[in-house]
């Protein structure tokens, strides 16, 4: 299967930078047929990691649905992606929540601090992916748990992300977990389309660090720095108190309008 075009994960320095589209990152050498490999399975490379290492960022061999320049799909032959909502979540907001840079970041470069260590098998070969948490995450995950309904929703490689989320989610934050199949594709972009989940749109927020998954709908965002490995980061912590006061809010987009101005 030829590879599409990727997203690849902003560095440190271009986390607040505007909306990029980028290709594969450029191999040479005895690395190249690894690499090659690793960008067919995974959406995101990080420029973060010097040596070369993976940031898996997405990818399995389903293919996602794809959309032209004017996001015309097909919604009305699309079945919603979500279930109906559980009893517990009657009349809450559906708060949408990325993986990688936002929640964790993961790489096949071995770390010796990682939370988990995740065997993923590609080609018959088993790899072992290094994961660190974000600082405070198990906080902000339980406190989202109990104040909406939440939905994991990353364009990763499932037989990657699914493990890393059974570690991650303590609580059965996460109500539902949709991967890189369910997203869209739009103009070499891997793309969360809200409007595919079926639910109230004016209810929906998505918590992510890539402005390209969310360019349908920038109004419904929280934008998030992209993570690596800084133990001082408190950006998921300091949100706690502002989902707080959003899960009471009957108008979500005056309230986050008035948090992207801060």
């Amino acid at each position: 299967m030829d590879s599409p075009s990727i997203i690849t994960q902003v560095s440190k320095e271009e986390a607040n930078s505007p909306l990029r589209e980028k290709g594969p990152l450029p191999v040479s050498g005895k690395k190249s047929h690894r690499h090659g490999l690793l960008r067919a399975l995974f959406c995101c490379i990080s420029k973060a990691e010097d040596d070369g290492g993976q940031t898996l960022g997405g990818g399995d061999n389903n293919t996602p649905l794809l959309v032209d320049g004017k996001n015309n799909s097909n919604k009305s032959a699309v079945k919603h992606l979500l279930p109906e909502v559980k009893v517990q979540d009657t009349g809450k907001k559906c708060v949408v929540i990325d993986l990688d840079e936002t929640l964790v970041h993961s790489s096949f470069k071995p770390v010796n601090n990682a939370d988990f260590i995740i065997p993923v098998e590609i080609d018959g070969t088993t790899h072992q992916v290094y994961v660190l948490k974000r600082p405070h995450v198990d906080e902000f995950l339980r406190r989202m748990g109990e104040l909406f309904e939440c939905v994991l929703f990353t364009a990763s490689l499932s037989k990657y992300a699914d493990p890393v989320a059974d570690l991650l989610d303590k609580w059965g934050a996460f109500r539902c977990r949709l991967f890189r199949e369910s997203c869209v594709f739009h103009r070499g972009n891997y793309v969360k389309d809200l409007s595919r989940l079926g639910r109230d749109i004016n209810k929906l927020i998505i918590v992510d660090n890539s402005p390209a998954s969310y360019i349908f709908h920038p109004n419904n965002a929280v934008p998030i720095a992209s993570w690596f490995d800084d133990m001082s980061d408190t950006e998921l912590l300091d949100l706690i108190p502002f989902f707080e006061r959003l899960s009471k809010e009957e108008d979500i987009y005056a309230l986050l309008q008035e948090h992207k101005s801060s």
